[in-house]
């Protein structure tokens, strides 16, 4: 489904990738996990054409995006849940949805995906007419996704979905991860709480300062001395 390719990314005279590599799979969950400043966000944000590639090929569904809009590429069918939950605080949590839909011209079905949201986190229908900015983290953070899926993603990347939130909530929110999975979205998952992600990902690669050091099973990287010493805690 999505194929990278040797993608550098720069920041001025900074290197944010190297030449990293890798595939995800239709169907799969492939989580990205790496301390901060390893570059996980960048490959997110060169993805979505929100940062451009300095080189490299970007190949969503057998077609090159790495020069694409990002308006472009939304419309192809990957959104992005982005880190801190960027929901706008000012408007409704019913506007921010209707946000999500930007790209679309279908009323009915806008409706329809609506009422599907507020089906899946029936709190967002009790606050529907409230500012996002009220609502608590893990409200956010449902409003969020429930934007993003109203672009009707094949390919979603969830950028840091635990950040911040209690340990019941990041439970919620990963079996969430885990529904929309099953239901048929592709999952690109950025996390540092590199136990949870490894818990429900197929596949994962670890990022090192813009580099992909290592690549495997989630089942393997659970497993391996160096995962455990650096990001399990063993």
């Amino acid at each position: 489904m999505l194929k990278v390719e040797n993608l550098y990314v720069s920041y001025g005279a900074i290197q944010a990738l190297q030449g990293i590599s890798f595939v995800v799979n239709k169907g799969e969950i492939v989580t990205l996990i790496g301390a901060n400043g390893a570059g996980k966000t960048t490959t997110l944000n060169a993805l979505c054409g929100i940062v451009p590639a300095a080189s490299g090929s970007i190949i969503f569904e057998d077609k090159n995006i790495g020069s694409m809009e990002a308006h472009d590429i939304v419309s192809l069918g990957i959104t992005q849940v982005p880190e801190g939950r960027r929901v706008f605080a000012d408007l409704t949590v019913e506007d921010n949805l209707n946000m999500g839909a930007y790209t679309r011209k279908d009323v009915s079905g806008i409706k329809q995906d609506i009422e599907s949201v507020y089906e899946r986190f029936p709190r967002l229908r009790e606050r529907r007419k409230q500012p996002a900015g009220t609502l608590s983290g893990g409200e956010q953070q449902m409003l969020a996704i429930g934007r993003a899926l109203m672009t009707r993603p094949r390919l979603m990347l969830l950028d840091e979905p635990s950040m911040g939130l209690a340990p019941l909530l990041v439970m919620e929110i990963f079996e969430i991860i885990q529904d929309l999975n099953k239901e048929g979205t592709t999952i690109l998952l950025v996390e540092q709480n590199a136990h949870m992600a490894l818990k429900i990902a197929n596949r994962a690669y670890v990022l090192e300062t813009g580099r992909i050091v290592l690549q495997g099973t989630a089942k393997e990287l659970m497993e391996s001395e160096d995962i455990q010493k650096a990001y399990l805690g063993g």
